[in-house]
């Protein structure tokens, strides 16, 4: 996705270190339920598992800097990155695919908790459709546009069979839709100015294995320099 606008509308923000900020977020709320009232640049980088150096320039490009000897405030910051990462805006989201991976989605209290409410579940499923789940009655796919509407969803969630994914996806699109969140293994097509994520285990498992072949091959070269 390349960059996003920061506070003052310079795009200089990259999607990895957008990453580290949420990494940082969730380690200063952490840090917050302990009653710490400041965390070290060095505390953050080794919970999120990057360099003092990293967290000193990712935090200043937001116009955040910390005080030598003191540290970041816990509360201040949590604040800033909120803002940086419009934690402190509700968005609402729907939810097209109540397989057993939607009804999980569904089911946690997490999305809620953090400001991404599901406001709305849709299948095709005829068994499905009109039952409860996560507290939402499941609405035929047909009613999307409408209710993304009349609820002023921000956020899609695809968590329907691959081979629907597309479809699922153009209708969301069409409805008004400009962020996406698929967990199925297509790659979709989106017009320009519509954000999509993807979700992969696998992709992730096979970073893991990267990781892990890495290291055994490091070991090697340690255990037999003449070879």
């Amino acid at each position: 996705m390349g960059t996003m606008p920061d506070r003052t509308g310079n795009p200089r923000i990259s999607q990895p270190a957008v990453r580290r900020y949420s990494h940082y977020y969730r380690t200063l709320l952490e840090a917050r339920g302990r009653g710490d009232v400041s965390v070290s640049s060095r505390e953050l980088a080794e919970r999120t598992g990057v360099t003092s150096v990293q967290v000193r320039k990712d935090l200043s490009m937001i116009g955040t800097f910390g005080k030598r000897g003191l540290g970041y405030p816990v509360d201040g910051l949590l604040y800033e990155l909120a803002q940086v990462l419009g934690l402190d805006s509700r968005w609402p989201m729907v939810l097209a695919g109540v397989g057993h991976l939607g009804t999980a989605l569904l089911n946690s209290a997490r999305f809620r908790r953090k400001g991404f409410p599901i406001v709305a579940a849709f299948d095709v499923d005829e068994e499905r459709i009109g039952t409860m789940v996560g507290g939402l009655h499941v609405q035929h796919i047909d009613l999307l546009p409408h209710v993304i509407r009349q609820l002023d969803a921000r956020i899609g969630i695809i968590a329907c069979s691959p081979h629907a994914a597309q479809e699922v996806c153009d209708q969301m699109v069409k409805a008004g839709l400009r962020a996406l969140l698929t967990f199925m293994p297509v790659n979709l097509e989106v017009p320009a100015g519509v954000r999509v994520r993807h979700h992969d285990i696998l992709v992730e498992l096979e970073a893991l294995a990267f990781g892990l072949r890495q290291e055994e091959e490091l070991s090697e070269d340690v255990d037999n320099p003449g070879a």
